[in-house]
């Protein structure tokens, strides 16, 4: 509808209706999930008997408080360790590409856009049996062939790298791409003609017009590696991540540590969006 054509009170009702309704089945679960971390009862679900906090620091026999458990301490750490790699090089790998398709020609250049894009159409699952057979079928290979075992070819800590930094980069790429198209090219020629070289017009230029992309997308792709399950669930080896071994102990049953779990990576993702969000926009005002 046109937004200056004027609209009924019945439009106006339905279109708030709509926004509260929109708003209501999208964060009512975390609330629900939030409210149920302080919840004294030894099942992660209502009734609610209590307001505690000692799913979050209790050590005692029959109740473990998440800072006090070290089996998800550990998860929580190898999936920080994961995201911080796959961050580190999908950012780098990414923004290269974004360089690479926007600036450059060169022979076949649609059909390895499409290549680059294909990890974003395939389903998670099947990446992550396509890359692990893939994986482990070389890896048999060299062993028979040379007698040489590569842990990197067998599910591991590092094959889940390789298997989220295989389709977070072309997300990546995109986002820098995205900012890329934005950029005027005269700046760079202007920097050449007053004697700056190559690598110094992209360090001071390119790169930094591009620096509030490149944090955001940086951001984004931890978050992305941090919470990833499909892929990450057929690359995994004794490490493993949280939201894997969160899938295990709710297959088994759990206790109420996963909402105190969920309500810190809430907390923690929504900080970090908000920081991403600040800076961002303190540094477009620069």
């Amino acid at each position: 509808m046109i937004r200056s054509l004027p609209r009924s009170n019945a439009y106006n009702w339905g279109f708030n209706l709509y926004i509260v309704l929109y708003f209501v089945f999208l964060f009512a679960p975390l609330v629900v999930t939030c409210v149920l971390a302080f919840n004294d009862s030894q099942f992660p679900s209502l009734p609610w008997k209590g307001f505690t906090v000692e799913w979050f620091t209790a050590d005692l026999p029959g109740r473990v408080g998440i800072f006090n458990d070290s089996h998800n301490l550990d998860a929580i750490w190898v999936s920080a360790k994961t995201a911080f790699f796959v961050s580190i090089l999908s950012t780098v790998v990414g923004t290269c590409a974004a360089f690479l398709f926007e600036q450059e020609e060169f022979p076949f250049k649609g059909a390895l856009y499409f290549l680059m894009l294909a990890p974003l159409v395939v389903p998670g699952v099947i990446l992550g049996i396509s890359i692990l057979l893939a994986a482990t079928s070389a890896g048999a290979f060299v062993d028979n062939t040379l007698g040489v075992d590569i842990p990197i070819l067998r599910p591991s800590f590092w094959l889940v790298v390789c298997g989220q930094f295989a389709f977070i980069t072309t997300f990546v790429s995109l986002v820098v791409s995205a900012r890329l198209k934005k950029f005027d090219p005269s700046l760079e020629e202007a920097a050449l003609n007053l004697g700056a070289s190559r690598v110094e017009v992209i360090w001071h230029i390119t790169l930094k017009f591009l620096r509030p992309a490149i944090i955001g997308a940086g951001a984004v792709a931890f978050l992305m590696s941090f919470e990833n399950f499909n892929t990450t669930l057929f690359l995994v080896g004794s490490e493993t991540t949280l939201p894997i071994n969160l899938y295990l102990q709710v297959r088994d049953g759990s206790t109420p540590v996963i909402n105190a779990i969920s309500f810190l990576l809430i907390v923690g993702t929504s900080l970090m969006a908000v920081a991403n969000l600040y800076f961002g926009k303190k540094e477009e005002q620069q």
